[in-house]
């Protein structure tokens, strides 16, 4: 017999991080959950941005954390839009609903929000990957609800027991083992920093990346204090999980290049990569992608997920796009 649903409302980052054993436990139990719906991902992008007011939403049952929106309200020229925890650095966001409970739990925070005694206009739900929970929440009395393409997110197949080479266009099969060669003679290697090294592993990143785009004029996605701040500690919290895969691209002991990335129930995710510019002839991109590859292969992954974005060289590895969506959900005016 299923227990009574209760609500509530987290506006305060130390309520994030005091539910954040049963969070786990929820994410866990989870099928198609990513790194990027977890507390080691949102607790830090909150404390290192809080761009409005946080109004989470936790159900339980019997004690037991059986659903969980992340959102918060931010009030501005678009009006008062809720939207989720994670929002613009995240590729992939979902509510977290346990499916034993999930239409009663996905029922239950949306007549929450419905009824809630603090005005927003419009709740905006991003990047919703295939098959996301928030995708089939049923409408409530006093709201309309619509849905669009968003962003394209490439991901390339991994046949089950084949190495890189196999699994790549010839194209790129023959790039990559003249990259390798060029990248050998050099004493070039790859390497993953464990959990220890996370923090080094991210100061590195941080410097070929940024060598990188002022090559260019630029200073790529990895400006600002806050962003920095974010990732230096989501990375170490992301690797104690066992969700990051770190890799460098070392000669000499020194980082020429650096792959931030993540694997899951069977699913990479290439999030970040950088390289000194000073060796682009070695093509550094191209190795820790294909040692990337090659790891996720050994480790059992189905697929390899290149995140938003059409950028030309994700198709070069034989990618294909698949779709998030963007729901919006609008409240009665009263």
């Amino acid at each position: 017999m299923k227990g009574r649903l209760r609500i509530r409302e987290l506006r305060e980052p130390e309520e994030l991080e005091a539910l954040a054993g049963d969070w786990w436990a929820l994410w866990r139990r989870l099928p198609q959950t990513t790194p990027f719906q977890s507390p080691a991902w949102l607790i830090p992008w909150w404390r290192s941005f809080e761009p409005g007011e946080l109004r989470t939403i936790a159900v339980e049952e019997d004690g037991r954390l059986v659903g969980l929106a992340p959102l918060y309200l931010e009030t501005g020229p678009l009006g008062r839009r809720l939207l989720p925890v994670g929002v613009s650095l995240s590729d992939y966001l979902d509510w977290l609903i346990d499916p034993e409970r999930a239409e009663a739990a996905g029922v239950a925070i949306l007549a929450h929000l419905a009824d809630a005694d603090w005005a927003w206009d419009v709740m905006e739900l991003q990047e919703l990957p295939p098959g996301a929970a928030a995708l089939s929440l049923p409408v409530p009395a006093g709201m309309e609800a619509s849905a669009v393409e968003h962003s394209a997110c490439p991901v390339l197949a991994l046949p089950p027991g084949e190495g890189v080479m196999k699994a790549l266009p010839w194209r790129k099969r023959r790039a990559l083992r003249n990259a390798r060669n060029r990248a050998a003679r050099q004493g070039a290697e790859c390497r993953r920093a464990g959990a220890e090294e996370a923090r080094s592993f991210i100061e590195a990143l941080f410097a070929v990346h940024g060598a990188r785009w002022q090559s260019q004029g630029s200073s790529g996605v990895l400006r600002g204090e806050a962003v920095r701040s974010f990732h230096r500690s989501a990375v170490g919290r992301l690797a104690d999980s066992g969700l990051a895969r770190l890799y460098r691209l070392d000669i000499g002991g020194q980082p020429i290049g650096a792959y931030y990335g993540f694997q899951h129930d069977g699913v990479a995710m290439a999030y970040l990569m950088g390289f000194d510019p000073q060796y682009e002839r070695l093509s550094p991109g191209t190795i820790l992608l294909g040692h990337a590859i090659d790891e996720a292969v050994r480790e059992g992954a189905r697929e390899l997920h290149f995140l938003r974005g059409r950028e030309p060289y994700k198709y070069g590895w034989g990618a294909e796009d698949c779709w998030n969506r963007r729901r919006l959900f609008r409240r009665a005016a009263t």
